[in-house]
């Protein structure tokens, strides 16, 4: 009895944290919004432990911010760190894609193209969820493939980092039928790690950041107060070169 008490909390919790993960990633739960334990636990009909147990794992993957009074928000999507977020996601792209073609092999090539499947799969299917998830999929097979598990770590954080930003960047593609960019860039992409050309696989790089870079700018501009735009102008300014 006792074991199956543990195994319903630890449901629970999952429960909470799963629900909460992908409401936030989509956006559902807004940066910055008040996460209150008694108000969620009412909504998931639990106990407050289990609903600050996900808090906690969500705090680990830096998707909520517990302030100084105890309170927890959805973690703020800053603008004024997107350059050197970008900054830093252009670095690891590139130097993961530049390793991958010089380092993959054969079965390498077959996962990365599995995950580009998957991807295109869910760029047909509309979820924004499952396009973010099989993106960072890609990458991620991608980062395996260059054998240095400190890059790909720092790379992983990097792209979960991102997969709000990736959801408005995703719904400025839409709304412009420019979703067909993602998947292209993908398969040249692949083709230039299969290839082992190890200068275009950095270049492909290098112009997949400045592309997800620049369109999140022009969704920002479009969708939020004028007074951003000049700012939103020296954020286009970041190099990547």
């Amino acid at each position: 009895m006792e074991a199956d008490t543990k195994r319903t909390k630890g449901s629970s919790s999952r429960n909470v944290y799963d629900t909460l993960r992908t409401e936030i990633l989509e956006l559902k739960l807004y940066p910055g919004q008040l996460l209150d334990e008694t108000t969620l636990a009412d909504r998931f009909e639990l106990s407050r432990s289990p609903v600050r147990e996900a808090l906690i794992r969500l705090a680990s993957d830096g998707l909520v911010v517990t302030l100084p009074n105890r309170s927890t928000i959805v973690a703020p999507l800053e603008i004024s760190a997107f350059p050197k977020y970008v900054e830093a996601l252009s670095i690891a792209q590139r130097i993961c894609t530049r390793l991958a073609a010089e380092l993959r092999s054969e079965q390498d090539l077959l996962t990365i193209a599995r995950k580009q499947k998957e991807f295109e799969a869910a760029v047909q299917s509309g979820d924004h969820l499952a396009m973010s998830e099989s993106n960072k999929n890609f990458h991620l097979a991608i980062a395996e493939a260059g054998r240095n598990p400190y890059l790909t770590a720092f790379y992983e954080r990097l792209l979960d980092e991102g997969r709000r930003m990736l959801h408005l960047h995703f719904e400025y593609l839409e709304r412009t039928n420019d979703g067909y960019l993602l998947t292209d860039e993908h398969s040249q992409l692949l083709e230039a790690i299969r290839t082992q050309d190890v200068e275009l696989a950095d270049r492909l790089a290098m112009d997949h950041t400045r592309q997800f870079r620049d369109n999140f700018l022009h969704f920002m501009k479009e969708n939020y107060a004028s007074d951003m735009n000049l700012a939103l102008d020296m954020l286009s300014d970041i190099a990547l070169s």
